[in-house]
């Protein structure tokens, strides 16, 4: 999201800089044109940002139900029991991530259609930590 509003701010200043010679067919329309050139990019970085939000993910100590947001409008659920989950890895990549203690937590199902990826997962080493425990405990409850 970030690259994306550094795109937007540079290649305004761009069409700043080259306003002259590229937009002389639009003359005193230019204002017009950058406010709409910006409210769209800004339309499609919110509806970037919706797609990431609204992902949701629910953990309990029988199972896992995960609901992603794939696009506006367009959601999958997917759901397994705790049994089913084969591993659990977090993942803190970049600068931000270590400043601001996110990062990404994957779980790997036996299932090829069901993996359970968390973006921006706040303490993501710890938390993977503990969703871990919470499956381990529930195996060893059921096998007693």
């Amino acid at each position: 999201m970030g690259l994306q509003a550094l795109f937007l701010v540079l290649s305004s200043f761009i069409l700043l800089y080259f306003k002259d010679s590229i937009f002389s067919l639009l003359g005193t329309s230019f204002p017009i044109f950058l406010i709409l050139y910006w409210s769209v990019y800004l339309l499609f970085l919110y509806v970037m940002w919706i797609n990431n939000e609204l992902d949701l993910f629910v953990i309990t100590d029988k199972r896992i139900r995960g609901i992603e947001q794939l696009s506006f409008l367009n959601r999958t659920i997917s759901e397994c029991s705790l049994e089913e989950i084969e591993e659990v890895n977090a993942q803190t990549k970049g600068l931000l991530a270590n400043l601001f203690n996110f990062g990404m937590i994957t779980m790997h199902t036996a299932s090829e259609k069901s993996d359970f990826t968390m973006d921006f997962a706040p303490d993501a080493l710890a938390n993977a930590g503990v969703i871990l425990n919470v499956i381990q405990e529930n195996k060893a409850r059921r096998k007693e």
